[in-house]
């Protein structure tokens, strides 16, 4: 058995893979130990996993505004001491970065005392932590078809995304019921992401009307912070009731993939995975804002694959008359639903292990 640390804090696109590493090594009767940011959604997302072992960290995301720059060198600093002191006194045999900014600390503590680190990126354009770390790195995960220049020969493995255990697809019914929605009419789900978002959540809530007039439920996942849980009752054009829900966070993230007719959401790599893993139809909208303009990349593939429709923020205004394109074309989702078949590669969690395992094999802990 051996002990590994996991760095990923931050988002829940840096935080839900670093949990389905955790799952799949403690399979094979390893412990882990995830390093997770203090942020809200952090301390929000783990309260499922109660069996696993999470300690916040300090850090702060880089920055060049004066005040945001003070803050990252403090909190990167106190985050190395934190790091160095884990390493000594849990000696583990490897650690895995999913890059944001708990990972720079823990990767540079692994590498001064000798322990194999490995880095894992899951956007189509790899962020700032994966670039600068990566030289320090024995391997270094990368989507498939994507190369970071400048690394030794066989640092690199092309592999996916892990994904939770629990996200898998469930029969419509059965998740529509877990979520309080009406299994006989189409629903359309919003979730932006871990944080959501809020040109999202607007549109949401001025297209309601319409939507509900079509006999289209809705289930919004607004982001913590922005607005409370809020269910409404609403009247159909056939004076049927249909169910809106506006939710700060979903924990029931199968069901309501399972659930969902049609997705609108962001591009972040985590989200792709979880719908291509529950074979859930999507129009994404990428983040104008993303480092290095990832999400536009993820949204390119994604759409290039035929797993779903990217519409870009600036043509929102063509949001509405494409949902209900698509929701009114079964044909088209039922051949959506099987290109996200053919895209799910369920062994990406097998062959993290077994490389992590392959190359930790006679590594000597910390000392």
């Amino acid at each position: 058995m051996s002990t590994y640390l996991i760095s990923c804090g931050g988002t829940g696109g840096h935080l839900s893979p670093g949990i389905a590493l955790a799952e799949g090594l403690a399979s094979r009767g390893h412990k882990a130990t995830l390093l997770i940011s203090q942020k809200r959604v952090d301390a929000r997302l783990i309260e499922k996993y109660p069996d696993l072992n999470f300690v916040p960290i300090p850090g702060a995301p880089f920055t060049l505004q004066p005040g945001g720059f003070v803050k990252f060198i403090v909190s990167q600093t106190k985050g190395f001491f934190v790091s160095m002191k884990l390493v000594r006194t849990l000696k583990p045999a490897g650690i895995v970065g999913f890059g944001g900014f708990t990972t720079a600390a823990i990767i540079v503590a692994g590498r001064l005392r000798g322990v194999p680190v490995a880095l894992h990126e899951a956007n189509r354009v790899p962020g700032r932590a994966i670039r600068t770390l990566a030289r320090f790195s024995r391997r270094v995960y990368l989507p498939p078809g994507i190369n970071l220049p400048g690394l030794r020969e066989g640092v690199i493995r092309h592999a996916g995304l892990p994904v939770r255990r629990e996200i898998t697809r469930l029969p419509r019914e059965e998740a529509c019921r877990l979520l309080g929605l009406d299994p006989s009419k189409k629903v359309l789900s919003i979730f932006g992401g871990s944080q959501g978002a809020t040109v999202l959540n607007d549109w949401a809530r001025r297209e309601l009307p319409q939507l509900a007039l079509e006999g289209i439920q809705l289930y919004c996942v607004t982001g913590l912070g922005k607005g409370m849980a809020e269910v409404q009752t609403l009247t159909a054009a056939d004076r049927s009731k249909v169910t809106a829900v506006f939710s700060p966070f979903c924990d029931q993230v199968a069901a309501l993939l399972s659930a969902s007719d049609l997705v609108i959401g962001r591009a972040g790599a985590g989200s792709i995975a979880e719908l291509i893993r529950c074979e859930t139809p999507a129009i994404v909208l990428p983040y104008p804002h993303a480092a290095d303009d990832h999400q536009r990349a993820n949204a390119v593939w994604f759409e290039q694959q035929g797993a779903g429709l990217v519409i870009e923020q600036t043509k929102l205004p063509e949001l509405t008359a494409a949902v209900f394109s698509l929701l009114r074309d079964d044909a088209r989702r039922q051949s959506i639903r099987a290109h996200l078949n053919r895209l799910d590669h369920e062994a990406t969690l097998t062959l993290i292990l077994d490389d992590l395992e392959n190359l930790n094999a006679g590594a000597k802990p910390a000392a």
